[in-house]
């Protein structure tokens, strides 16, 4: 005889019937679901029954928090630097993207303001790289560290990127993988709950959220990425986290780079003064919010990346978690060219194909266990607005394994409109400001 509160069900025939959830059963459906007790076939016809019929904001939370409650929850109250002062902490997170290395001059760029940054990154899948996967790229760097590391790091130098632990929100593993193969990825209350129940166990006291929004993007369109990033807001600001989100525009890619090594290069470029505009214009954008979340304000963002500070945090990062900062990045052995096809204005670049064709030459990976190349990817020579004539070059694609070439090349090819001259495209990258409602 069962001796469990709920039958799983009931639960799934509430959603089914567009019925509201009570907290007490979440908190069981998660905890059940984590335990096994709720079967694999019934929690994808729960999740079908979100995708569906949605839930209200109450519901969101509630699911939020028994997914953290699932595992263990970080402390940063006791972080001091080394002369004893408290730190205050702040963190981002970036809906995924083509190019989007922006972690990586982030981080260390807020530390240079006494805010610590603990951000807990991932590997990439599919299009979107992963910011493990390009700081991995620095010989001897290490993803993986303790919890002692990690707060022995952020006292010292203010900034660490490293892998999440698997305590942290355990259902949310469990949950996406089912999500995964069975089409209900989509949802937006199961992406904020998944997203916000890692973000809100960091326990960072601030987060900014950097919504993507375009064909390179996982939301396509305004109206969904403005309610995800309104959903994430509230769950973070309900959870007692200061919140806020950027809607910012992915249908180019940032930067000039979508691969490994060479979005550390131009990372590095960023933190030595240079790099693209678009990187360094949302760089110094998130890094004014996170810090404002964080209760800084009236400091010259800019100037840290200027001057050089931001450089200095960035080699003490890498340095403390076995990176060579004086080591050569790897280089992909082969590389082609891809020519313009007509003369005019590159009025647009599709990031999606970008993206894939970086993926294709073995910057990504398709399955969570497949390795990538450090040397692989796309280096674009032209972006929209720039004029170009035909036979110029447009990318250089770069891979260990010239088979890989061709299907890349079907992309890329197609992936820029080229208009007459005088057609100048809409390129506003930061799009919205989005608070709690």
């Amino acid at each position: 005889m069962s001796t469990e509160n709920f039958d799983a069900v009931d639960i799934i025939r509430t959603k089914r019937d567009r019925g509201t959830l009570t907290a007490a059963q979440i908190d069981w459906t998660i905890d059940a679901y984590t335990r096994g007790v709720i079967a694999e076939e019934q929690m994808a016809a729960l999740n079908m029954a979100i995708l569906l019929n949605g839930m209200d904001r109450a519901e969101i939370s509630r699911w939020t928090t028994a997914m953290i409650d699932s595992g263990q929850r970080m402390d940063f109250s006791t972080l001091r630097t080394p002369a004893g002062i408290a730190m205050r902490t702040t963190d981002k997170h970036s809906t995924g993207g083509v190019g989007d290395k922006i972690t990586l001059p982030l981080a260390p760029l807020v530390a240079v303001f006494g805010v610590a940054v603990p951000q807990l990154s991932g590997r990439g899948l599919g299009h979107t790289g992963g910011t493990l996967d390009k700081l991995e790229a620095i010989p001897g760097w290490r993803a993986e560290l303790t919890h002692t590391e990690m707060m022995k790091q952020l006292s010292s130098v203010g900034a660490v990127i490293c892998a999440a632990g698997a305590s942290l929100a355990p259902a949310d593993k469990k949950l996406y993988a089912l999500r995964d193969v069975t089409g209900t990825v989509e949802s937006i209350p199961l992406i904020a709950s998944s997203i916000m129940s890692k973000k809100i166990a960091e326990g960072t006291g601030a987060l900014v959220l950097d919504v993507k929004v375009g064909s390179g993007a996982f939301m396509k369109n305004l109206a969904d990425a403005r309610e995800l990033a309104r959903t994430m807001v509230n769950l973070g600001t309900d959870a007692g986290v200061n919140t806020v989100a950027l809607l910012t525009n992915m249908d180019t890619p940032l930067g000039f780079t979508a691969g490994n090594a060479i979005e550390v290069t131009e990372s590095i470029d960023v933190l030595a003064g240079g790099g693209p505009a678009d990187v360094v214009e949302l760089t110094i954008a998130l890094a004014t919010e996170m810090l404002a979340g964080a209760g800084i304000t009236d400091v010259d963002v800019a100037a840290a990346l200027k001057d050089g500070r931001a450089m200095d945090k960035w080699r003490a990062m890498i340095a403390a978690q076995g990176g060579d900062n004086g080591a050569p990045l790897p280089v992909a052995r082969e590389s082609d060219i891809v020519y313009a096809q007509a003369d005019g204005v590159i009025t647009s670049l599709d990031a999606m194909d970008v993206g894939v064709a970086a993926w294709r030459l073995g910057a990504g990976r398709a399955r969570r266990q497949d390795p990538v190349q450090a040397g692989a990817g796309v280096r674009l020579h032209a972006k929209p607005g720039d004029v170009v004539r035909r036979g110029a070059p447009l990318a250089t694609m770069l891979t260990d394994t010239p088979e890989r070439f061709e299907r890349a090349r079907e992309l890329l090819e197609g992936a820029a409109t080229i208009a007459p001259a005088g057609s100048r495209p809409d390129m506003a990258l930061v799009i919205d400001r989005i608070t709690a409602s």
